[in-house]
């Protein structure tokens, strides 16, 4: 299965610093995924391939806690994914998350979506989140920073009001994971 230049998740979002995630190396690590896990995937399932972040040091430390097992959970503007014109994932999709190079580095599975607002979030997944130290007020601090830069992009205005998903996920694939070089 080929993943196209159109697949979703590739928006608007400057990305600084960043380099075009790698299409080709994503669908090979994705048939790989595929051929050593069929029964994990359906036939019309399509990854998403993107990364964590907005510049090159947010997108590989964030992907380093997941690499590290320490990062479990994402949360996502709406909105992001309007702008993508693509639907919002559902439990058991999976996605692939590049490095700042551009590089696949895992395959991850949505465990658990939930829809609700920045004050739904609470200390459990910000801990699930890892960043900073694991508190919910470090979160807030840091994720309303992050979703003004992400609403200035998309050229709308951040408010506690804009609706938010809140993901769980396991890594899938790769089986071994190492830290990240380079």
């Amino acid at each position: 299965m080929m993943i196209d230049e159109h697949s979703p998740r590739e928006r608007e979002v400057p990305l600084h610093e960043m380099s075009p995630v790698d299409r080709d190396a994503a669908s090979a690590m994705w048939n790989d995924y595929w051929r050593a896990h069929p029964d994990q995937v359906g036939l019309d399932d399509v990854p998403t391939v993107e990364r964590f972040g907005d510049h090159a040091e947010l997108s590989d430390a964030l992907l380093e806690l997941v690499m590290s097992g320490r990062k479990r959970a994402t949360a996502t503007l709406v909105k992001e994914f309007a702008a993508d014109g693509v639907p919002l994932p559902r439990v058991g999709s999976h996605w692939i998350a590049c490095d700042a190079s551009g590089a696949p580095r895992v395959i991850l599975r949505s465990t658990e979506l939930r829809l609700g607002t920045i004050a739904d979030a609470d200390e459990a997944f910000a801990f699930d989140e890892a960043e900073d130290d694991r508190s919910l007020e470090a979160w807030l601090v840091g994720h309303r920073r992050y979703w003004d830069r992400v609403c200035t992009a998309l050229e709308i205005e951040w408010s506690d009001d804009l609706e938010i998903l809140f993901e769980r996920f396991t890594v899938a694939w790769p089986e071994t994971r190492g830290p990240l070089v380079g």
